[in-house]
């Protein structure tokens, strides 16, 4: 579904990852919680400059999503037997 939504894009943009999926956090608050681990995506520098575009790889957001849903639906299975 990813691929589709995105047109087969390898790489999202930062700021395309924060408008559609982190809409409560700041381009700069996100980067900060990816660098403290708070948020586990590997970003993508297309140059080896601090100032390089930044994005996340198709594969790890929906790694990512994985996850998460599998930690939602064990905390409902908790919850609600």
């Amino acid at each position: 579904m990813l691929m589709a939504r995105y047109e087969g894009r390898p790489i999202l943009p930062v700021e395309v990852i924060c408008k559609d999926f982190f809409p409560h956090l700041t381009r700069e608050k996100f980067l900060r919680k990816v660098a403290d681990g708070a948020i586990k995506l590997p970003l993508v520098q297309i140059e080896g400059s601090q100032k390089s575009a930044k994005g996340v790889d198709l594969r790890d957001l929906a790694a990512y999503y994985d996850e998460r849903r599998e930690a939602a639906q064990k905390e409902f299975h908790q919850l609600h037997g």
